[in-house]
């Protein structure tokens, strides 16, 4: 590779990634900032400093999560939201939207289990090829009774894009659990397998011992 050739390509792969990271965090800023909404227009920031300040709806954000969640988790609030979501699934087209981003946000956040929580090496698409899956479920009722031997939900993620994917029913005897945490394995996901999480062996060996088998 040529100098000037080789120079321009180290300098794209310094300032890609930070420009990238920038677009990605000024999103996510902007998206957060459309909380002020709830303010009334003579408190706000605009209104009383006379200039914007970038990022306060994350403030915001935080508060109304938070207090959100402490509605949710009384008796009355609890009411109140199962009536909501009972509101929102008799929507033909919400429901399908709502309900399958409230499933699949209460098995990522939820602590049922090993839900997401374990990394599993498996044999697929054939005997010889190895991929990397996340378990999702144990107790599979119907799908259980109908094979021969215990198996269990995996979801296989696809790359670059993990939050896209397949289920596959793998026999338990057939997983290999990897010691690699998920924020590691989707990483590796993600750059198409550039990024390998380090492994320590001794230190495996002592996790090993001490979790329990899926």
């Amino acid at each position: 590779m040529k100098p000037a050739q080789r120079y321009l390509v180290a300098g794209l792969l310094v300032w890609v990634p930070v420009g990238i990271t920038f677009l990605i965090l000024k999103l996510i800023v902007d998206i957060m900032d459309q909380t002020l909404v709830l303010i009334p227009d003579a408190w706000r920031p605009e209104a009383l400093l006379g200039f914007r300040i970038p990022g306060l709806g994350i403030l915001l954000t935080g508060v109304v999560v938070f207090f959100t969640g402490m509605l949710a988790a009384n008796l009355v609030g609890r009411r109140l939201f199962k009536l909501w979501d009972g509101i929102l699934h008799r929507i033909p087209l919400v429901r399908s939207i709502y309900g399958g981003a409230k499933n699949f946000t209460e098995v990522l956040l939820g602590n049922t289990g090993q839900s997401f929580k374990q990394v599993v090496l498996v044999e697929y698409p054939r005997k010889g090829i190895y991929s990397i899956g996340f378990i999702t479920g144990m107790d599979l009722a119907e799908v259980q009774m109908r094979t021969a031997e215990e198996v269990v939900c995996v979801f296989m993620p696809t790359t670059p894009n993990p939050t896209s994917g397949f289920i596959i029913m793998v026999p338990r005897r057939d997983l290999i659990l990897l010691d690699m945490d998920v924020e590691a394995a989707v990483k590796m996901v993600v750059s198409l397998g550039v990024v390998v999480p380090r492994w320590d062996p001794q230190k495996a060996a002592e996790l090993a011992r001490l979790r329990p088998s899926p």
